[in-house]
């Protein structure tokens, strides 16, 4: 495990060295203003208390969900449906309710967050995914399609932060391209336990052979007749990655 940290550093000191970039003329991106995404299987639209019901129906089906969250589990519909009103309008985070089209069902949120242009960075995060959207091409094109805004409205830093102890997140996150960056240790206290944050980023640089990555998946062709996957994103996505999570390297990411 050491010797793997060891180049893990060693790569990212490498690429630091090379990306002293003269910025003097760049100019930050707006921050994010889209009401609706819409793609094949998913579309997204700014969170409202119209899609709270449906929401927490959806959650309900597995309160585990929560587990790693900083809120939640919501005692009922009321519950939920306050912590929309109070989340919903705000310019950080900004929260979109995720439909699956294939399904016409509501089945999550997810939100631009820690939203920084003048240094070009913004973070997706505050992802909730019900057991019905979980493993849906609804639920990576939700996750391409912000993606896509960040980087085409201009930014040069896409985030991914979650508990440390959330394997499952982990693992997401470089299923979708973003690179392991490290552990801030003790970062927070969230639900009275301690909480270690493994970060991981996706930059300008690689979005085009990302957004090539996301195409090539989501595209029919990759799939049979039975619904099953041809190429695995991991795999498509994996040339992309500056760095590999070490948690994740014994048994690789999922082939999904």
């Amino acid at each position: 495990m050491a010797g793997l940290c060891g180049a893990i550093w060693v790569k990212l000191v490498q690429y630091s060295a090379q990306t002293d970039e003269d910025l003097v003329n760049w100019t930050p991106p707006k921050r994010p203003d889209k009401a609706v995404f819409e793609g094949d299987h998913a579309r997204l639209e700014r969170l409202a208390p119209r899609h709270a019901d449906a929401l927490h129906a959806a959650n309900a089906a597995d309160p585990a969900i929560w587990t790693y969250m900083g809120i939640g589990p919501f005692a009922d519909a009321a519950a939920y449906r306050a912590w929309v009103d109070s989340v919903c309008g705000k310019d950080d985070p900004v929260f979109y309710a995720i439909l699956d089209r294939d399904s016409g069902a509501w089945g999550g949120v997810a939100s631009y967050m820690r939203i920084a242009p003048p240094a070009g960075s913004i973070e997706v995060g505050s992802i909730t995914f019900a057991p019905r959207l979980q493993r849906t091409r609804a639920a990576t094109e939700a996750m391409h399609l912000m993606m896509r805004w960040a980087f085409e409205a201009g930014y040069r830093r896409y985030e991914w932060k979650c508990d440390a102890r959330n394997m499952a997140s982990r693992r997401a996150a470089q299923r979708l391209g973003f690179s392991y960056e490290g552990v801030f240790r003790q970062a927070a206290v969230v639900k009275g336990r301690n909480r270690d944050t493994a970060w991981f980023a996706a930059i300008d640089k690689e979005w085009p052979a990302l957004d090539a990555a996301f195409r090539t998946w989501l595209a029919p062709g990759n799939f049979g007749a039975d619904g099953r996957q041809r190429q695995s994103l991991s795999a498509l996505t994996a040339p992309c990655l500056a760095a590999v999570d070490p948690a994740l390297a014994g048994g690789g990411a999922p082939g999904r």
